[in-house]
């Protein structure tokens, strides 16, 4: 063989391999028509069933944008309502609108001698708008938590009035109201002011709380500077026995009150710098026992209310001059007492705390010659976890006069206001 043809057996192995799929693929017979119509029906089904699941499909698609559709239109309908309501509402006020409730309440823990515990008040406040200028104003207190035929508490109407304003700047209170006087008189929830009890300042010189009957003035003269003045009627103290001509003893709450003999108060306060007040209070009384024994009285009451940043100091000194014979001989003709309050307040993680203590001195017998004179120190703190709740300790440490039974306790208090 010649030497140019000897690699022809692998190329001719090569092609074979090749070609071998192809000659496979002749070898087999094609399908029949019976195979063939059976594909096309099979098929044929897969394709209706597509159809109808498409169907489905497209319906329950526009039935969901149906709903979504009445869905839109109710919301818009609702909306045209509520728009409606509030129009209406705007065009006619309703006593919602026009009326506010308030109130504040106090529990109470005396230690020492006293060992009680007491909710000692319980205040609901009602006011209403008649219009921007005339306003109603109401405060009913429940005192001792429950009142009644041999029970310790009583239930009180504290204020009813009216008020007028006839100008800008000047308006006018026509009814049952706070006697514009000190510094806790008008503003006494417990959130205010530190201590469990009112200091004995305003409470056995300047009566607290003290309401009469009357008309009062008021307003701004110049920036800074306010003014109070009020007719009402008077105090009616007692003409025998332990509270004789006591100042305290004299409120009648304008219950069935006797009205032979008015009285007359009047106020300057300086406000002009923030966190400061100064006031100054005079009021005169024609006789203090209503015609029984005739005695005039005169009440002289300064006081100030400062809060400068954290630092905080209340002041106040009040003296009444009773002019008669009876209160003269048994030494009340002169009532009087002062009081210094510093504190200092800060806050934490967890609400503010303030720390005070407070000095006091009272005397409702400065006209006898005798030992009558109450001293007394409170200290402790006051801790607002909100501004309108308190939690209250302090100490009480009194130097009584002869015959008199000396008060020192622990004090705890919880107060709100809302």
């Amino acid at each position: 063989m010649p030497q140019n043809l000897r690699p022809f057996p692998a190329l001719t192995l090569g092609l074979a391999i090749a070609l071998s799929p192809m000659t496979t693929a002749l070898a087999q017979e094609p399908p029949s028509r019976e195979e063939m119509w059976r594909t096309i029906q099979a098929q044929q089904k897969q394709l209706q069933a597509l159809t109808k699941k498409l169907a489905k499909t497209t319906k329950k698609a526009e039935t969901t944008e149906k709903k979504v559709e009445a869905s839109e239109e109710r919301i818009e309908a609702t909306g045209a309502m509520v728009e409606q309501v509030r129009e209406a509402s705007n065009a006619q006020p309703g006593w919602w609108q026009k009326t506010q409730i308030g109130g504040y309440g106090e529990l109470h823990y005396n230690g020492g001698d006293k060992e009680e515990i007491d909710f000692h008040r319980f205040v609901l406040f009602v006011g209403h708008d008649f219009t921007d200028s005339i306003r109603f104003f109401s405060e009913l207190e429940l005192e001792h938590s429950i009142a009644g035929d041999g029970k310790s508490g009583e239930i009180e109407l504290e204020q009813a009035y009216i008020e007028i304003d006839f100008s800008e700047f000047h308006r006018t209170t026509l009814g049952l109201q706070m006697i514009p006087i000190g510094i806790l008189n008008e503003t006494h929830e417990p959130p205010t002011f530190f201590g469990v009890e009112r200091n004995p300042i305003e409470s056995n010189i300047v009566p607290s709380t003290w309401w009469e009957g009357g008309a009062k003035f008021s307003g701004e003269l110049w920036e800074g500077i306010s003014y109070d003045a009020m007719v009402h009627s008077g105090l009616e103290t007692p003409t025998t026995g332990s509270s004789a001509f006591k100042i305290r003893n004299g409120r009648n709450k304008v219950s069935n009150a006797s009205a032979s003999d008015g009285a007359y108060t009047g106020r300057l306060r300086w406000t002009a710098l923030p966190g400061v007040e100064f006031g100054v209070t005079g009021q005169y009384q024609s006789d203090l026992t209503q015609g029984v024994i005739d005695t005039s009285a005169t009440l002289f009451e300064v006081h100030t209310d400062v809060r400068q940043g954290p630092w905080g100091l209340r002041a106040l000194f009040a003296r009444w001059d009773l002019r008669g014979i009876a209160p003269e001989a048994i030494g009340r003709d002169v009532q009087q007492g002062w009081y210094v309050e510093p504190s200092y307040r800060f806050q934490t993680q967890i609400g503010e705390v303030g720390v005070f203590t407070r000095f006091n001195e009272w005397d409702n017998n400065a006209g006898s010659n005798g030992d009558t004179q109450f001293q007394q120190i409170d200290f402790g703190f006051n801790y607002w976890p909100h501004e309108d709740v308190v939690l209250k300790l302090d100490f009480q440490v009194q130097d009584a006069p002869a015959g008199e039974t000396e008060d020192d306790r622990v004090n705890l208090g919880l107060g709100f206001q809302f």
